[in-house]
């Protein structure tokens, strides 16, 4: 009995096995297989894979057919086709028409052709690293100029347009100083002569022959201040030399009264003006810098009423540098230095409304660091020449200077404005100097006795606050709080 029963119990073991093993044979469903892991694969833009399965396929299916393509070349063979930079799927049904594998399609540009590319069209970009992510390329390293960056997008969209991720850096100092000269000669040279003559008898009778510019009438009779007094007042021409004879001759013979008057002018003016504006600004970014003030201007409008306007004068700097590379600077500046001139202004509703003298440039240079460029430059030469005189009398030889008066004035302007542009980094507060360290104000004694006026304790050299290569002026630097690599 016993031996019977335990070949019973190893029937059924058998049986239930048997059944086991075939149910386990079974493909699984299409929900069985969302639960298990479904199997990568990578395949390179413009490349195909051929893919070889365990069982017999009935169809396939590729989720995005713009990613990439699926073709069954036999019963247990799928050749898998990349066509763009993506992600999809491919679905593997038997022939009974159960899904038996499911695959995770990933479709990549050719990194390793793109990246011999861009080592070949730039060997000295050593730092450049080129890697996929699930449907883009990641670009990332340190190029040593913005073209060369540039350039290396450009190459790399021509793989992937519109998906390319930039991590490129792009080496060096991104602070960029602008030192800006403006310079400015201006000289002036006045020649002027002329001659009156006046005759004034007892009965009241006046002859006389004015020839000089501001005399519109014949000299009166009387002492010689009350013709001087108006005449010797010269209209003011800027800042400069000058040299004025007025010469008074007076014959009196009883009632008869003679009297002559000369005027002679030399006048040599020279202008200068030097301005020095120094601006900091990070590469591709604007930056602004204005010394002077602002004036206000009158503008009437309807009903009688008249509103204010503002206008910028003095010394204004607007530049942008962008930093090509280690070395390479270019620049957008606009330098400008005006002042306002009086002497060409107008009057409106009783407030005098003054013009405005500008020197102004507008340009864009590429420079490397420390140099220097002249971006605008003029000479200009005026000569005018005015002779006035009295029709006939005036050409007569030798006596006729004493009918005409003659005026030269000759005007030379000399221009030019220098732009520098330094690479520059921070310094500590050690370092810095400002240029009201060191002053001093004199005591009683110093400046009663000694005659000392408030300065500053110190040479030049003890009070500046930038390291400047051997080589570089250190002309505006010591105020700026950088550095000069």
């Amino acid at each position: 009995m016993g031996g019977v029963r335990n070949q019973q119990v190893s029937w059924w073991k058998l049986i239930l096995w048997g059944a086991f093993a075939v149910i386990s044979a079974q493909p699984c469903s299409a929900a069985e297989w969302e639960t298990r892991p479904v199997e990568r694969v990578s395949v390179t833009i413009g490349k195909s894979m051929l893919i070889e399965t365990s069982a017999s396929l009935a169809r396939v299916s590729v989720a995005d057919p713009r990613v990439a393509d699926a073709l069954v070349l036999s019963p247990r063979q799928v050749y898998l086709m990349g066509k763009t930079a993506g992600v999809t799927n491919l679905t593997l049904w038997n022939t009974t028409g159960e899904v038996f594998a499911a695959y995770d399609v990933v479709v990549s540009p050719d990194v390793s052709r793109l990246q011999e590319h861009l080592h070949a069209l730039f060997p000295d970009e050593k730092a450049l690293r080129v890697v996929t992510t699930q449907e883009h390329i990641a670009l990332s390293g340190t190029m040593t100029s913005s073209a060369a960056l540039t350039q290396v997008l450009a190459v790399t969209e021509t793989y992937a347009p519109g998906k390319v991720l930039n991590l490129l850096q792009v080496g060096g100092s991104h602070q960029v100083m602008l030192e800006v000269r403006v310079a400015e000669m201006d000289r002036t040279m006045l020649r002027r002569i002329g001659v009156n003559l006046s005759y004034v008898n007892g009965s009241g009778s006046q002859f006389g022959a004015s020839v000089l510019k501001r005399l519109a009438s014949p000299l009166p009779s009387g002492d010689a201040s009350s013709v001087l007094s108006p005449l010797g007042a010269v209209p003011p021409f800027g800042f400069g030399l000058g040299q004025a004879v007025n010469a008074l001759f007076r014959f009196q013979s009883g009632s008869a009264n003679w009297t002559g008057f000369i005027d002679a002018l030399k006048e040599d003016n020279l202008v200068k003006v030097l301005a020095e504006p120094t601006l900091i600004a990070l590469s591709g970014q604007d930056a602004q810098f204005l010394a002077g003030g602002e004036f206000p201007i009158p503008v009437p409008q309807a009903f009688g009423v008249t509103t204010i306007q503002f206008q910028k004068f003095g010394i204004q700097l607007n530049f942008r540098p962008v930093v090509l590379s280690a070395r390479q600077i270019a620049v957008t500046v606009t330098p400008e230095v005006s002042e306002l001139d009086f002497a060409n202004g107008l009057s409106i509703q009783g407030f005098v409304v003054p013009a405005i003298t500008t020197r102004r440039a507008s340009t864009m240079v590429e420079l490397e660091d420390g140099q220097s460029f002249a971006i605008a430059g003029l000479l200009r030469e005026s000569v005018r020449e005015t002779v006035s005189k009295y029709p006939v009398l005036g050409d007569i030889p030798i006596l006729g200077a004493l009918f005409r008066s003659a005026q030269y004035q000759k005007n030379e302007t000399e221009l030019v404005i220098i732009v520098t542009p330094h690479f520059v980094r921070s310094m500590t507060d050690a370092q810095i100097t400002l240029p009201t360290d060191g002053y001093l104000d004199p005591d009683d004694v110093d400046f009663y006795l000694k005659g000392r006026l408030p300065s500053r304790q110190g040479s030049a050299s003890d009070m500046r606050g930038v390291e400047v290569p051997a080589g570089r002026e250190e002309k505006s630097r010591e105020a700026t709080g950088l550095m000069i690599p």
